[in-house]
Order: C-alpha cells, then structure tokens, then sequence
C-alpha cells in the first residue's frame, strides 16, 4: 500500500488522455483528485493529407523523420489501420531505414513499441532541443528530405525555418488535433475553485491545457488564481507556456517527463506542507 503522503490534498488534474492513471498514482498516495478534463485529442478532421504524408513517406520521400510526439507516431499507424492497412508493412519499412529524430522520451517510447529507437535524440524536449540536436550535423542536412510530425496542428515555424535554412525540404504531417473536452462552465467552476483557496495543487501537462484555461478564463484572471495554488508542469514545454502568461512553475520532473515522475515531484513538493 502507498504511504499517503499527499493525505488530505486536493489536486487539479486537467489531463484527458490518461486522465484515469494520474488519477489513481495520485489517490494511492491519498490526494483527493479533482478531475477537469479540459481538451481531447482527435484525429485530423481530414485523413487525406495524412494518408499522402504516410504513401509519400512509404515510398521513401522522407531521408529523415523529426517525431516531436509520442501520440504522432501511434496516430499515424491508427490511420493507416483504419483507412488503408495495405500501407504499413512499406511505411514500418521505412521508418526503420529513415533517420529518426525525437523530441523527449514519449516518441522515443512510440519507437521503441515497434522495435525501433530513435537515432538522434534531443536532450532538452522542445522545438529549441531539437535545433540544438541539429546543429553539429546541420551541413549534412542540405539536400535531404525531412518528414516533421507536427504537435497538433501547430505549424512549428521557428523549426520549418531552422530546416529550411540548411538546405532541407520539408514535408509535415498533422495526424491529430486538440479540441475542447469540458464545457466552459466547469472550466470557470475549476477557477472559482482555485480561487476560494480549495485546489491545492494544479498538475498541467500539456500547453493545450493551457491555453484553454487562458481562453474562457482569460488571462489576467487565471494568472491572479493560479497565485493561489501550486503549480505543477509535466516538463518544460509546458513550463514555458505557462511562464509566457507570468506563471510560475514550482514542481516538474527533472530529467523523466512522464505521469509518474510527475507524481513523485508533486509529493515531494507537498508532503511537508500544511493542507489548504
């Protein structure tokens, strides 16, 4: 049985996708656990210009391939199950021979699952890590073909440029996108909430999350209210989107950007303080 170290907290939880499992590491250790779900990731509302990314990439359009998600990679392969499962065994093919390029742990996990691993790795998990990973072999990217998996559907600019400038074409791919998940309503009652001094902690983690909170929040309300209670990003992607509205971070795994270190930074961070 867990030590219930985080006996009589409340934390906010506004994950969706493993929502349940952060729950339940959370309430092992005896945190009330306040569920918010406040986005949900959706496949593209369109297959087609992901199906032509994967028949291109099958056919060996992409000398490299920059995974910047782990849910990317298994989006990818979902669609092609779903919508044309003649594919995979070309597009596995390539994969395999393709130079990969990871952003974090969580697509080098999605590789790993197929029996693959990543051959470039950036050691800081942001679009900034990537390029940085880059950079000692930027000359022998002139003339090469780089498939770049996007993070939902956001165009990633500072690295289509970064690509661009060393000479490589380009091709994404936007397997996925991020839509609302609670309605505005609970997202204000979570707020309120946080505002009457009731949350202890709010574990973010991912930037969507954020940016729907700022979005029916707005701004300056959610910046005064998360004063109020700790503040926990899952890795420093998130970090910065918080930081970008003046938030500050008080607890993030150090070097494993997963649930259950995630967890053990939390505990550590609230199991010596007095419960709100």
């Amino acid at each position: 049985m867990e030590t219930q170290t985080l006996a009589g907290r409340t934390i906010a939880v506004p994950e969706t996708r493993e929502l349940d499992v952060f729950a339940a590491l959370l309430e092992r250790r005896g945190a009330q656990v306040l569920r918010c779900p406040l986005v949900a990731i959706r496949d593209a509302r369109d297959p087609q210009p992901v199906l032509h990314f994967i028949r291109r990439f099958a056919e060996g359009a992409c000398d490299d391939l920059i995974l910047l998600t782990g849910e990317g990679l298994r989006r990818l392969l979902s669609c092609i199950d779903l919508h044309e499962p003649a594919l995979k065994p070309a597009f596995l093919e390539h994969l395999a021979r393709a130079r990969k390029i990871t952003r974090g742990p969580k697509p080098a996990r999605a590789l790993r699952e197929l029996g693959l691993k990543p051959d470039i790795a950036a050691e800081v998990p942001t679009t900034a890590g990537i390029i940085e990973a880059l950079k000692p072999i930027a000359f022998s990217l002139d003339g090469r073909s780089c498939g770049v998996q996007l993070y939902g559907d956001e165009p990633n600019l500072p690295l289509i440029e970064f690509l661009h400038g060393c000479g490589a074409g380009v091709i994404t791919v936007a397997p996925y996108r991020y839509a609302d998940s609670t309605e505005d309503a609970a997202v204000l009652g979570l707020l309120e909430r946080i505002e009457a001094g009731g949350v202890d902690a709010i574990a973010f983690t991912s930037t969507p999350q954020v940016r729907r909170l700022v979005a029916v929040g707005g701004a300056e309300r959610v910046t005064q209210a998360l004063l109020r209670t700790h503040v926990a990003a899952v890795g420093p992607v998130v970090a910065q989107a918080l930081s970008g509205h003046g938030i500050r971070v008080q607890s993030m795994p150090e070097d494993s950007f997963f649930l259950k270190p995630m967890t053990s930074a939390l505990e550590a961070a609230l199991s010596g303080n007095t419960p709100s």
